[in-house]
């Protein structure tokens, strides 16, 4: 006996013997067919756009304490704060001349770091300037060359920035203390294991991803590969992996311990892969292209779950996932961020007790009849722009031709000759030790 809202209540129990109820499973596959349908109509995952740059978004940063906080740096060298639940710009600086390559927030949230094509790393108070009072970096440091990345330790005053080294700085020193580089003319960016902060990875010009641990003066390892990766994210729940977007159009999720072969190849983009970030749940991640979309992959899905896309916007630059797990963000060409929802679907705001229960019915619906030829073509569904879904079509006769190829030229050489390789050896040239 129960006490429910001041009702009493009696638990019974359920009989799930099939021959009392023998119409349960065709009820449940036509309400599993219904919240899909249901799901398909209500996605609507644009909410936002800011805008307000002057030139193209180059880069962004999320707040390491606030959720509503969000950074964008321009290709004209001016710095945005952004106050995402107003949807508005909060403050502008005018941070460098020329691109701002990059920009990261210190693990304590209190000031922010940003880098640009003047050679400088400049250090701002998070915390506006009182009134007639001209804004001024806290820090400035005179690099020698073009910085190109930076990242920031997650628990200490460290930071990591990359150009033709990888150079590890102290925030009370103006020179680095450590610079590492194995034979490489440059580096395309940065970034700190987030469990293991002592470890960090960096993307190279010579098509290699390499290795380090601070507390080592040599690399550790690299694993170069037959197209060159723009950057790479690393998985927060499981911090030995990592995912790379490479030139390739497709993206490569690896374990650090085993870099012979990635763990799985991500193949749905149709031009090179900009930018990469993990979701703070670890289980998905969302990348940017060249080919004017963004895509949400499963971390173990060679396919992508979601695309999004616009008739305005052009090639998207830099993405970031929300740390409250909801929202997706996009810097693109055209000078706009745009807000999405991470889950296309989703109904914001307060949800009622009956709401709630109605969603996880649902959900647990669609994951029962999830394989069902009929549910499974409704879900996967998308609508495409039409370069898009010219250019996969093509790359897929592409993808066909070259296997036909491959398996004519091992079915008449002799046995042995031609290895067979599958799609995640393919890519891999070497691993350095």
């Amino acid at each position: 006996m129960l006490h429910l809202y001041g009702v009493r209540a009696t638990l019974f129990p359920r009989n799930y013997d099939p021959t009392l109820n023998p119409f349960e499973v065709p009820r449940e596959y036509t309400r599993a067919m219904n919240a899909t349908k249901l799901e398909r109509v209500l996605a609507k995952p644009f909410l936002a756009s800011l805008d307000g740059h002057r030139d193209a978004v180059n880069c962004m940063a999320k707040h390491s304490t606030s959720l509503s906080t969000l950074l964008s740096g321009a290709c004209d060298g001016e710095v945005k704060v952004w106050n995402l639940t107003k949807h508005n710009c909060v403050r502008t600086i005018q941070a460098h001349e020329g691109f701002v390559r990059g920009m990261v927030v210190r693990f304590c949230g209190t000031s922010f770091y940003s880098i640009g094509d003047d050679k400088t790393i400049k250090q701002w108070n998070m915390e506006a300037p009182g009134y007639g009072v001209e804004e001024e970096p806290i820090n400035t440091i005179l690099g020698k060359t073009v910085f190109t990345g930076l990242d920031h330790h997650q628990k200490n005053g460290t930071f990591a920035t990359c150009g033709q080294t990888v150079d590890i700085w102290d925030e009370q020193r103006s020179t680095p203390i450590r610079s590492f580089s194995w034979g490489v003319e440059s580096f395309s960016s940065v970034r700190f294991n987030p469990v293991e902060t002592e470890l960090l990875a960096s993307c190279a010009s010579d098509r290699s991803i390499v290795l380090y641990d601070m507390r080592e003066s040599m690399p550790l390892k690299k694993v170069i590969m037959t197209m060159r990766s723009n950057t790479l994210s690393w998985n927060p729940m499981e911090a030995f992996y990592f995912t790379c977007a490479n030139e390739d159009y497709n993206l490569y999720t690896y374990d650090m311990r085993y870099l012979e072969k990635p763990v799985t190849v991500h193949m749905d983009h149709v031009s090179a892969v900009l930018d990469v970030d993990y979701s703070p749940t670890g289980r998905e991640f969302v990348s940017a292209s060249f080919d004017k979309s963004i895509r949400i992959f499963p971390k173990e899905n060679r396919n992508s779950r979601e695309v999004y896309h616009t008739k305005r916007m052009q090639h998207v630059v830099c993405v970031k996932w929300s740390a409250d797990n909801k929202y997706v963000m996009s810097g693109s060409d055209e000078m706009n961020i745009r807000l999405w929802k991470a889950n296309a679907a989703e109904k914001l705001g307060v949800l009622s007790h009956r709401e709630k229960l109605a969603a996880n019915y649902n959900q647990k619906l669609k994951e029962k009849f999830q394989y069902h030829p009929k549910v499974k073509r409704i879900a996967r569904h998308r609508h495409l722009p039409k370069h898009i879904f010219t250019e996969a079509k093509e790359h897929t006769v592409m993808r066909e031709a070259r296997r036909r190829k491959e398996s004519n030229v091992r079915k008449h050489s002799k046995p042995g000759a031609v290895p067979m390789l599958s799609e995640r050896e393919k890519h891999v040239v070497a691993v350095v030790k």
